[in-house]
């Protein structure tokens, strides 16, 4: 059976160059931890919002120096200094196949914005899947995960916990707990996701892109849907 399964991600990956997908729901419906799967049987990058800006700034580029810059000074990163970033790690070798966007757009004038940039490099998304959990939910999930901070792999105590409780499957290295996962900053984040991202919703359901995705169910259950719409 996985070598069938094995085989089948392979021959998708090879029959689906050039794919390009958005990842749109709230903090905690599992985003980040079914992105480096989709990364992985699709053959394309992970572009996630914060590790694209560590990443800039730590390569010292003049790019990075100009969003170091901002960050010392306190302020937000703007949308136009973000699609700079998307652009120029659209032109890295690893994302020549395309490229799944973690934490980008929240809004629909950054929609609007990508789908700009995109166009003027002659191409678009091809999908947008949005993560349906309900409040509740999200907040169990929230106060259980764990992260590897260097990989950005995410496990949780309860639906995925590691081989060794506290320790990264591949690695052995510890894992950690952001400040921000309880269940107070939570529902404030919540409060924005709808006023802010759920228009974004509407937007690519009007270009007939748009996916919703059960993702209260399991890992393994999510991936079966996310694959059965990107492999159609």
């Amino acid at each position: 059976y996985q070598r069938r399964v094995r085989g089948s991600l392979q021959q998708l990956a090879m029959t689906t160059k050039g794919t390009r997908i958005v990842l749109i729901g709230p903090p905690g419906s599992g985003k980040g931890t079914q992105a480096p799967k989709i990364t992985k049987a699709f053959q394309i990058c992970h572009l996630a919002s914060g590790d694209m800006l560590r990443s800039e700034v730590d390569s010292g580029s003049e790019l990075g120096k100009e969003v170091k810059e901002i960050m010392d000074s306190g302020e937000l990163v703007s949308d136009d200094v973000i699609i700079k970033l998307i652009k120029a790690n659209m032109l890295k070798p690893n994302c020549k196949n395309g490229f799944v966007l973690d934490g980008f757009p929240r809004t629909v004038e950054q929609a609007n914005k990508l789908d700009t940039m995109l166009s003027d490099q002659g191409t678009k998304l091809d999908h947008a899947l949005e993560f349906k959990v309900n409040e509740e939910d999200l907040i169990e999930r929230i106060s259980g995960r764990w992260l590897h901070p260097k990989s950005g792999r995410t496990y949780h105590v309860k639906f995925r916990p590691p081989k060794v409780p506290g320790r990264d499957d591949e690695t052995g290295e510890p894992l950690v707990q952001r400040s921000d996962d309880n269940e107070q900053t939570l529902r404030k984040r919540l409060v924005s996701y709808r006023n802010s991202t759920v228009p974004i919703l509407k937007f690519y359901s009007k270009k007939g892109i748009l996916n919703t995705i059960d993702a209260s169910q399991s890992f393994d259950h999510v991936w079966d849907q996310i694959y059965k719409i990107l492999k159609a």
